[in-house]
């Protein structure tokens, strides 16, 4: 049986949710092994001048704790 974390996470991007997705599990991957899964759970932006200039996520991301009796135990 293997043993789950969830962490929740903040980001942003210039360009979109999606990429605002990709910057958290690619910044989370610096310190984390295992990244199973992102919950994307709220979606905001920034507005100026008329125009979306900042897209931000808050999610969840969930990782595999090492040693919990997945493939890598």
């Amino acid at each position: 049986m293997s043993v789950i974390k969830v962490i929740e996470v903040m980001a942003n991007s210039t360009e979109s949710w999606e990429d605002a997705a990709q910057t958290a599990v690619t910044h989370a991957a610096q310190t984390l092994k295992n990244i199973r899964s992102i919950y994307v759970k709220e979606l905001t932006a920034v507005v100026q001048e008329d125009r979306i200039t900042e897209y931000r996520i808050t999610g969840k991301i969930s990782f595999e704790l090492l040693g919990s009796g997945g493939p890598q135990s």
